[in-house]
């Protein structure tokens, strides 16, 4: 299996999700759980496909907070045996979590600016002015600084982060086959383009598990990596 492809199962529940995975059987290795379906049973489900079926797992919660609260949070969900956990990028986050992490194997992603985000919307958050591109490009540079493992950036700042010094694992979201449809991704490029740009692993939700053969869906996705040395 290649693991540089992460699908995200971003369905309402863990037996929805359960179905997905089990459908796309060994294509896929990597799975992504996120706060939709946290009150779907999501922690179960991300226990299960781990124990029982093998498979990795992307722990998609975006935490933010104080840092003990954070560093408490982190360490409670670290002792599911996890491989990548989301915090926010905030240089006090990312340092509460990785004390969370400490003694496991979690690897702690920080978010950079979300790919469904375009300078207005920084605006409207009152978000400092300046281009959405490097203002990623330096929140994953004070990121790494703080001692996360990796970042979650746009596959249009992977090139330009992968070539800071420091630099660590990098994961894109926003990543959709030609033809797919954008849905709210706002910053996007397909699988190679990610992978191409410095991407370690792309996460793709909507085109697989809405396709009418979601185990085609991701063959399609994962042929189109092979042509790309891993």
């Amino acid at each position: 299996m290649d693991d540089r492809l992460i699908v995200a199962l971003d369905v309402p529940n863990a037996l929805e999700g359960l179905e997905l995975a089990k459908k796309l059987g060994d294509a896929v290795g990597f799975y992504k759980i996120g706060l939709g379906m946290l009150t779907g049973g999501g922690l179960a489900l991300a226990n299960e496909l781990k124990q029982d079926h093998g498979k990795r797992i992307f722990l998609d919660m975006k935490l933010f907070d104080i840092g003990a609260t954070v560093e408490a949070a982190v360490r409670g969900l670290a002792q599911f045996d996890l491989d990548f956990l989301t915090v926010h990028g905030d240089p006090h986050v990312v340092r509460a979590a990785k004390e969370g992490a400490a003694g496991s194997n979690l690897k702690i992603l920080g978010v950079t600016i979300l790919t469904s985000l375009e300078r207005p919307d920084l605006d409207a958050g009152m978000i400092r002015e300046g281009d959405l591109h490097e203002i990623t490009v330096e929140r994953a540079a004070r990121a790494f600084e703080a001692g996360a493992d990796g970042i979650i950036c746009s596959p249009q700042e992977a090139a330009a982060i992968r070539a800071l010094s420091g630099s660590g694992l990098i994961v894109t979201p926003g990543v959709r086959p030609a033809g797919a449809d954008l849905g709210d991704q706002k910053r996007v490029e397909t699988p190679a383009s990610a992978i191409r740009a410095g991407a370690d692993h792309i996460v793709v939700g909507r085109p697989v598990w809405k396709a009418e053969d979601p185990r085609k869906a991701a063959q399609n996705i994962l042929t189109e990596l092979a042509t790309i040395p891993g």
